[in-house]
């Protein structure tokens, strides 16, 4: 998994419109919006929109879109601590009812792997941990490895992504000690 600059996730887009455009597969997309494509490829896709869990003030949208063997997530986020890094995963159930958001369950894992960080093994909904500027907002862009939307083995869709109070550390099993989940949202394909 890593974090990926703005540059670098235009650049493999357009590389994926042009393979795309030369297949033949295009789609007009919604006008505006976090989803907007104008005539590029049509690329599997999800969303899930984040509300905050009970007490809490976070939120925002996160936006999944397939790329050839990579997921990127676009997350757009608020109402979070000013200059601080929080948590923030994949869980297995796409149920966010539960006022603290522990309906989510724990941490989506096909695969049966530890708690880890980027360049070991983990579970496949461990993602980096978001960083928010002065006013406690945060939009990121991360490449994901394992997981796919609408895939047979490692699928989002149905799932949930859950915000969490502190940063994750990475090494504590089996969930990073990374505290109270403060905002929940389940994906759903689009």
């Amino acid at each position: 998994m890593k974090v990926l600059s703005w540059s670098r996730v235009v650049g493999m887009a357009a590389l994926a419109a042009a393979l795309a455009g030369c297949a033949g597969h295009r789609h007009g997309g919604p006008e505006g919006g976090m989803g907007s494509h104008g005539g590029g490829m049509m690329m599997p896709s999800a969303m899930a929109t984040l509300s905050p869990t009970q007490g809490q003030t976070a939120g925002g949208q996160v936006m999944f879109h397939d790329m050839g063997g990579h997921l990127i997530a676009h997350a757009r986020l608020t109402g979070l601590k000013p200059n601080a890094e929080h948590g923030f995963h994949v869980h297995e159930k796409g149920d966010c009812s539960a006022p603290d958001a522990t309906s989510a369950g724990g941490h989506f894992n096909p695969d049966n792997q530890p708690h880890g960080g980027q360049d070991v093994a983990h579970h496949a909904g461990d993602m980096p941990n978001v960083r928010t500027d002065a006013s406690g907002n945060a939009d990121v862009r991360i490449m994901l490895q394992g997981i796919s939307v609408g895939g047979a083995k490692g699928d989002i869709v149905g799932r949930s992504v859950v915000v969490h109070a502190q940063p994750d550390d990475y090494r504590s099993q089996p969930a990073g000690n990374s505290g109270t989940r403060i905002a929940c949202g389940v994906i759903t394909r689009r």
